[in-house]
């Protein structure tokens, strides 16, 4: 009897090889995985320790953001890897697919309650920024993650149409939201020096949360979406 996925059952459970595209795209996707471990890493510890020298709460909920984008991409580096050995059979990279989207998911729904709760503290705790040097900066890594994020999303989406996978595409998704939340913090740290709208970071981030959320459920109930 023939699977779904076209590969007979009584072979389901052995060793598979893909085909080379796959192969291709899987290795296409571990560098951009790569990229994204390295970009996180330096882009987060940068934003929190600034963001602590000048006591920025936008810089440090940037660097928060951070954080949750490192462990996104660790598990879809663990799910990649699982598929790129060679060793696995389709039920185990499935399994592992399944599950990496399950935890990416959830990341995404930690994201939302850091934008919850960086927004509410924003609003009603928030203190202005008069470091001015760590102002620039701030823009600097603003600008530096609106320019990148975006490229590298659409990067993963395109390969997460070819290889159908749920938790490369949630984790584009978490990408997307970073070149968002640059956005917010360059105007942000912009309209609190210029002219002390110390509010509109906040407000601003709250449109995100929608998108997120719907983002999550798929990524977490397996739910297909346009591009996969």
């Amino acid at each position: 009897m023939m699977t779904k996925t076209g590969i007979p059952e009584s072979t389901r459970d052995a060793t598979i090889s893909f085909s080379p595209e796959r192969s291709a795209d899987v290795h296409l996707a571990l560098w951009l995985t790569y990229i994204t471990l390295g970009w996180m890493t330096i882009e987060g510890a940068t934003s929190l320790l600034l963001g602590w020298a000048s006591k920025s709460l936008l810089l440090e909920a940037f660097g928060i953001d951070s954080i949750v984008e490192l462990f996104s991409a660790g598990v879809l580096l663990w799910r990649l890897k699982v598929e790129s050995s060679g060793s696995a059979s389709e039920t185990r990279v499935e399994a592992v697919e399944r599950r990496a989207a399950r935890w990416v998911g959830f990341s995404l729904y930690a994201l939302v309650a850091y934008v919850l709760f960086s927004s509410a503290y924003g609003l009603f705790f928030n203190q202005r920024i008069t470091d001015t040097h760590a102002s620039a900066w701030g823009i600097i890594i603003g600008l530096v993650a609106k320019v990148g994020m975006p490229i590298l999303a659409g990067y993963k989406l395109r390969v997460a149409a070819r290889l159908n996978s749920r938790a490369l595409r949630a984790d584009a998704m978490e990408a997307i939201t970073c070149g968002y939340l640059a956005i917010v913090l360059m105007v942000g740290l912009a309209a609190t020096r210029l002219f002390g709208w110390w509010w509109l970071d906040s407000i601003a981030a709250l449109a995100l949360i929608p998108f997120l959320i719907k983002e999550a459920r798929a990524a977490i109930s397996g739910d297909d979406c346009e591009c996969c």
